[in-house]
């Protein structure tokens, strides 16, 4: 279990949130205060139960949202000091995810939304993790374009506020995070894949095998995946796939040359996509976030993009790149004061 302990102490004009997470295998809960300070934040992890099945079982996630949902909620509260007359809101990631992991945040939220009489907050999982480039941020520079880049998720908005969002573009097939988590499978590399992946490409020549980028039309947002991650299982075993053990015959610099090549050609899509819209609709801002967001070469290179481009990065704070439920409760802010309140019958959609 996380902890988050930079804490500030509630003062009467603030607006403080609870906010609960459990789109897929974090169950999380935060208390913040005004979008930003942030009083508490517990994670609890399901990385170690999934681990052998080499991804997220959707049952397994669930059980185990049930038995952490309680100790989770308690923590946070605890470690914030807050009662319950001095919460304001309860705030829930109600979409999009497993639906049956969903379920068990949202079942906890309206309960205490009704139990303690607070205002219910729904929230879009992927658009908070928009929030989660905000939270250290002095300024923002608007229009942004924002990359939010996650397990499930690959996906480009036009942000005017943290309310007015568009969607630009979107994974068409394998998500980022996806296509890390299956190569690394195929590498005989452990679950999730992205640390591993990422782990190995230090030691490779990202050079060394020039992998596909799909950029489909030329003004196309969209992204994929999937025929990356073809050309990687063609790679290993051969067009006939009957080179199932060459990958275990394999060295540990060819093993790092191929997650460094197919890194690169992650990045370089991600990047350009980027690029694209913030020309497009005259960006000032870049902003990055979600699981992939973690990773150094992507931050590096949109860095470096930013800079010869002349847009102002915000990048999540790794510690809030993964799921959390202080993004959730940064956005429930903006929310509570535009007054966009749920009713109690809210129910949880696997889909934006």
């Amino acid at each position: 279990m996380f902890t988050d302990n930079a804490l500030v102490t509630k003062t009467d004009n603030q607006i403080t949130i609870l906010a609960i997470e459990t789109s897929c295998d974090e169950t999380a809960a935060a208390v913040v205060s005004d979008g930003k300070l942030i009083r508490s934040s517990i994670v609890a992890s399901q990385t170690a139960l999934h681990e052998k099945y080499g991804g997220v079982v959707p049952e397994i996630a669930s059980r185990a949202h049930v038995e952490n949902i309680y100790p989770v909620i308690s923590a946070a509260l605890e470690q914030a000091n807050v009662s319950k007359e001095q919460i304001d809101a309860v705030a829930v990631a109600n979409q999009p995810g497993l639906a049956i992991a969903l379920m068990v945040g949202v079942t906890a939220a309206k309960t205490l939304a009704f139990a303690w009489g607070k205002p219910l907050i729904a929230i879009n999982h992927v658009h908070a993790h928009l929030q989660s480039a905000l939270l250290e941020a002095e300024s923002l520079e608007l229009p942004a374009v924002a990359l939010i880049v996650s397990g499930g998720h690959t996906n480009l908005y036009e942000a005017r506020t943290p309310l007015d969002l568009t969607l630009l573009g979107r994974t068409i097939d394998d998500a980022a995070g996806e296509a890390f988590d299956k190569v690394a499978a195929i590498l005989g590399l452990p679950y999730p894949g992205g640390p591993h992946i990422e782990k190995a490409a230090r030691q490779g020549n990202p050079k060394a095998i020039r992998f596909p980028r799909s950029l489909m039309q030329k003004d196309s947002l969209d992204f994929s995946f999937s025929g990356l991650k073809t050309a990687v299982l063609y790679h290993c075993r051969g067009q006939d796939m009957k080179g199932q053990n060459r990958v275990a015959a394999m060295s540990e610099q060819e093993i790092a040359d191929i997650a460094a090549s197919f890194q690169a050609a992650v990045i370089d899509v991600l990047v350009r996509k980027t690029k694209r819209a913030a020309r497009k609709f005259g960006a000032k801002s870049v902003l990055t976030g979600g699981g992939v967001a973690c990773n150094n070469a992507l931050r590096q290179a949109m860095e470096a993009m930013c800079r010869k481009e002349h847009y102002k990065l915000l990048v999540a704070p790794k510690r809030y790149c993964t799921d959390n439920a202080v993004m959730i409760g940064s956005l429930a802010y903006y929310k509570y004061k535009a007054n966009q309140f749920a009713a109690l019958d809210l129910e949880p959609s696997a889909t934006a």
